[in-house]
């Protein structure tokens, strides 16, 4: 058996759940790594309620030294900084240990975008009219349309949809709902999707579950699609389009958000159709590429050119 989760780990986690509205996922994601935290200070003949930052830039230490990669020791101390400040807020400590403790350098792991002509590549190349193809048709042409994020779009139901409107109601992280508007294409392939021959031919005779019966994109089996099989439909259609690289529905979601913001999108709109709670997450999109960059500068520059 494990050791008992310490009472102050367990309030933390009750306040990002109830007062902070965080889904399960993210409250286990903090408990594991509260977790660690415990063990070692637990090991460093420490606890929560004495360790300083010392202690806390020794578990840093050993985070790194197991190789642990970077985003992650940057997630574990950003974990340990939201703890310790609710703790003082709580007056289970009067001081919070992390606070002259440095960040964590993270490499920038944001996707490349792709070329509006390898989007189209890839959305081209799902062909064919049986009820595999229609779904595949219908969920890259929603990720790219609407720049929904993977689980957004697995969690999709029915009563999510107004075909008539096109708009969408989306719920990001923390249960934050948007709605969000979507084109022509994504129209026509979510209607053959739905329509007779695409999603009643995947639905089972009898539904497991009610989030089953409403789900838009089902998987085998009649059960809504999950998040693998997501991402494989979306690598699967890259492959066939000769499209090379890691591609993934983030990579979809992230050339959605870079083509409107070179088309004139406004920065502060686009934040809103992604669901980014600040603006300044949104800005990573702004960056352009240096061919972009240089092509740009030549055509637009009058002193540009080169003999």
């Amino acid at each position: 058996m494990g050791a008992t989760p310490h009472p102050w780990f367990e309030a933390f986690l009750t306040w990002l759940s109830i007062e902070q509205g965080r889904s399960a996922r993210t409250v286990e994601a903090y408990r594991r790594d509260l977790d660690s935290l415990g063990a070692f200070l637990e090991r460093s003949a420490t606890s929560v309620e004495t360790c300083d930052a010392s202690d806390l830039e020794a578990f840093v230490a050993s985070l790194k030294k197991a190789n642990r990669a970077p985003k992650t020791v940057a997630r574990q101390l950003a974990a340990c900084r939201t703890f310790f400040k609710f703790a003082v807020q709580e007056n289970f400590r009067s001081d919070d240990p992390t606070g002259v403790i440095d960040g964590v350098s993270v490499p920038s792991g944001i996707p490349k975008a792709l070329s509006e002509e390898q989007v189209a590549a890839i959305l081209g190349s799902c062909t064919g009219d049986d009820s595999y193809a229609r779904r595949d048709r219908a969920l890259l042409e929603f990720l790219y349309a609407t720049g929904a994020r993977i689980s957004e779009a697995c969690g999709l139901s029915l009563s999510d949809l107004d075909m008539d409107q096109q708009v969408v109601r989306l719920f990001g992280k923390g249960s934050k709902e948007r709605i969000v508007p979507f084109g022509g294409p994504a129209k026509r392939a979510l209607e053959d999707w739905l329509s007779l021959g695409g999603r009643d031919v995947l639905s089972p005779r009898q539904w497991r579950t009610r989030a089953d019966a409403d789900a838009v994109f089902l998987g085998r089996g009649g059960r809504r699609i999950s998040r693998q099989a997501a991402w494989n439909i979306v690598r699967k259609y890259a492959d066939i389009a000769g499209i090379k690289g890691d591609i993934s529905p983030h990579v979809m979601r992230h050339s959605c958000a870079t083509h409107m913001l070179r088309h004139g999108a406004d920065l502060r709109v686009v934040q809103e159709l992604l669901g980014h709670a600040s603006v300044s997450t949104t800005q990573v999109y702004t960056r352009v590429d240096n061919d972009l960059l240089f092509s740009t500068y030549v055509e637009a520059h009058p002193r540009a050119r080169r003999t």
